[in-house]
């Protein structure tokens, strides 16, 4: 394979860059999906958030994580499967730790308020952990270990849905696509953030006979990610199962102080080294710049940011749609003159 197909093939991942499309700035589009989930029910404060981490995701181009994650969302709370004023309560909490119930809302607000509540325990105790449960998705893991980096921290992340194991199908049927990100920040250097699906290779016979080591650590990456955010998060529990909202799902957040592993800064100033050095190689075949993982990510954040979000022909179509679903005017055509 060449590198030109080689390049065919990465332009296949569903979170690239569209080709052709407008760019709308990132307050235009935070505001119009915070009225969208206003007109859904949720409180003011609770859809400005919602607006700011899925347009954050958009500038990163993580579009299945970002504003294309609205349909789903404000479907369900119309049909009245997510609870749309979730009272978030606090099951027990000790100086490293927080445990947090999400009462069938979606789980942005328990992971994200409850993530800054740990990066402060953190602070004060050099790691600290939250588990969430009863709520719905939590979106992308690195919402949470992005907030941990901002801050100094290390950051990991873990989330499943409740599913059960039918003792009639093969162990390796338990791979699933529960997410983990785990993040470390840089100082001058793109921080080093991963944030992917845990089930990243499944059962082939062929594949198997040939080379069986792939596919044990898919196993075992999948099994410990459900695990973390699942079991050890309490989504089994009687009542997370017996509720009237689609709440399945739950996490696992755990925040380290870097200033707790070295002086301030020294963190920062090894892993830039690490990471400087690394993106003067020579780049994957079929990419046109070096950069470790998050580090694409990191840079179409800077560049959307100042230049606008690059929003495709159908995705624009598919929030046209919710906004005249929900009564709200959208703001794209406003942004026409900058089509690419």
């Amino acid at each position: 394979m060449n590198e030109s197909e080689i390049k065919d093939v990465l332009k296949q991942r569903r979170n690239t860059p569209p080709e052709h499309g407008i760019r709308v700035p990132f307050e235009a589009m935070q505001t119009f999906v915070a009225a969208l989930f206003s007109e859904a029910g949720l409180r003011d404060e609770d859809a400005r958030l919602m607006g700011q981490i899925l347009t954050g995701n958009d500038l990163r181009c993580v579009f299945s994580h970002g504003t294309n994650a609205c349909k789903e969302y404000l479907h369900h709370l119309r049909e009245g499967g997510i609870n749309p004023r979730p009272d978030v309560k606090v099951v027990h909490e000790a100086p490293g730790a927080l445990v947090l119930d999400g009462d069938g809302g979606l789980g942005y607000f328990p992971c994200w308020h409850g993530t800054e509540r740990i990066i402060a325990k953190a602070k004060t105790c050099g790691s600290a952990v939250l588990t969430t449960r009863n709520h719905h998705h939590f979106g992308a893991a690195g919402n949470y270990t992005r907030r941990a980096v901002a801050a100094d921290c290390i950051g990991l992340a873990a989330s499943n849905h409740r599913s059960t194991h039918d003792p009639d199908r093969p162990v390796y049927s338990t791979i699933t696509s529960s997410p983990l990100s785990i993040a470390v920040p840089a100082g001058e250097q793109p921080p080093l953030i991963l944030d992917m699906a845990g089930g990243i290779l499944g059962f082939n016979e062929e594949q198997f006979a040939a080379n069986p080591a792939p596919f044990f650590k898919s196993f075992g990456l999948s099994n410990i990610i459900q695990v973390l955010g699942g079991a050890v998060a309490g989504i089994y529990l009687d009542h997370c199962t017996q509720g009237p909202w689609i709440a399945n799902q739950g996490a696992f957040i755990a925040v380290f102080d870097t200033a707790h592993l070295m002086p301030e800064g020294q963190v920062q100033a090894q892993v830039d080294q690490y990471v400087g050095d690394a993106r003067k190689m020579h780049p994957v075949p079929g990419t046109d710049r070096t950069e470790l993982t998050g580090g694409n990510e990191w840079a179409l954040e800077q560049e959307n940011r100042e230049r606008g979000i690059p929003l495709g022909n159908e995705h624009r179509q598919m929030l046209e749609g919710l906004a005249a679903d929900w009564g709200i005017d959208p703001p794209f055509s406003e942004w026409e003159d900058t089509r690419f």
